[in-house]
């Protein structure tokens, strides 16, 4: 990547500003996506972003704008759009609750594997919501479910325990390496992360909140292909830091320290793109530095919250940042933690 120096990018008639340092100059692109006919809003946002080899782009969708688990509204799921932004479609048979979820190319063609959410529920909601079939999932860009582990494949002493003594994960995401393993985190519960073969069956977990890993809201994973070997770099999000792991589990070290919650990471090339949820989007270089400030917002009543009403929103400026990812071009997607839905394209 070149290098430039420090650009401010301004537009007068509805002011934004988008400021990038360093390696590489990004240009947010207004008003980029296009909602489905008759929706205003896209629906609430708690998950992740993938791009498809074709250039779609992937987000999933919980609901409808103030509702999350107990009602949805429409197209829930994954929401497909254009490299334009126009609206495409949504996958069928997707769950509803696919916090992390990427787009792996497999042998046999691009795959959707994803980490399902809601599994604190009542066992009756699990049964009904086929949480107790469905924890990982793999499957077809066109919606044919190819493969589920269930929650059982995982050993309950990896898991935390509810009230009533129940086994309890709230799988965040999920990463598939080169060889097809799979990687899945269990960030909003224990913190390990459960490491399956490419047939789902399972091999290890490894992390959790003790040393050494002393992990605290593991949220997500990504494969980083920037080392040889390749290895593990993962968002330690309430302890604001960035760590790598070998593929086997061994605590490698920090990244990058005092970061604004890390939500998510991609890696292209020699840098690693981080999505901060109190605001912020960077890129880091191999070293762990900040190489690329992509853009950021610094009004305090604006970040880290899903409540940022679109009235405040900035074109280009982001509020909560939950799941990032690269196309082939080397743009970047940002999407957000939103009631109302809100994704981001950034023009390398």
């Amino acid at each position: 990547m070149k290098k430039i120096a420090l650009v401010s990018l301004c537009l007068t008639a509805t002011v934004w500003c988008v400021t990038v340092t360093g390696t590489d100059m990004y240009s947010a692109v207004p008003e980029w996506l296009r909602l489905p006919e008759g929706r205003t809003e896209i629906g609430s946002m708690h998950g992740a972003v993938a791009v498809s080899a074709a250039g779609e782009v992937y987000i999933s969708v919980e609901g409808t704008v103030r509702q999350r688990f107990a009602v949805l509204g429409p197209n829930p799921g994954l929401q497909v759009y254009s490299p334009d932004g126009q609206y495409v479609r949504n996958v069928p048979n997707t769950p509803f609750d696919l916090h992390g979820f990427v787009i792996h190319k497999d042998p046999g063609g691009e795959f959707i594997y994803g980490t399902r959410l809601a599994a604190s529920l009542t066992a009756a909601e699990q049964t009904r919501a086929g949480l107790d079939q469905q924890a990982i999932i793999k499957m077809t860009l066109d919606g044919r479910i190819v493969m589920a582990i269930p929650p059982s494949a995982i050993p309950d002493q990896f898991k935390n325990k509810s009230e009533d003594g129940r086994p309890v994960m709230r799988l965040t995401s999920i990463a598939v390496a080169p060889n097809g393993d799979i990687y899945a985190t269990d960030g909003y519960a224990s913190d390990y992360i459960h490491r399956f073969d490419r047939t789902g069956r399972h091999i290890k977990s490894f992390g959790g909140k003790d040393a050494p890993y002393g992990f605290k809201t593991l949220h997500q994973l990504a494969i980083d292909t920037r080392f040889t070997p390749t290895r593990l770099i993962a968002c330690d999000r309430a302890n604001r830091r960035v760590v790598h792991l070998s593929m086997d589990g061994e605590l490698l070290g920090v990244v990058a320290t005092d970061l604004l919650l890390p939500a998510a990471v991609a890696v292209r090339g020699d840098y690693a793109a981080v999505a901060e949820l109190r605001g912020r989007v960077v890129l880091l270089d191999k070293n762990g530095a900040i190489a690329t400030t992509i853009s950021s917002n610094t009004a305090a009543d604006e970040i880290g919250s899903n409540r940022t009403e679109p009235a405040k929103w900035k074109p280009g400026i982001p509020n909560a940042p939950h799941g990032i990812a690269f196309d082939e071009q080397g743009n970047v997607y940002v999407s957000e933690f939103s009631l109302f839905g809100r994704v981001h394209k950034y023009r390398r």
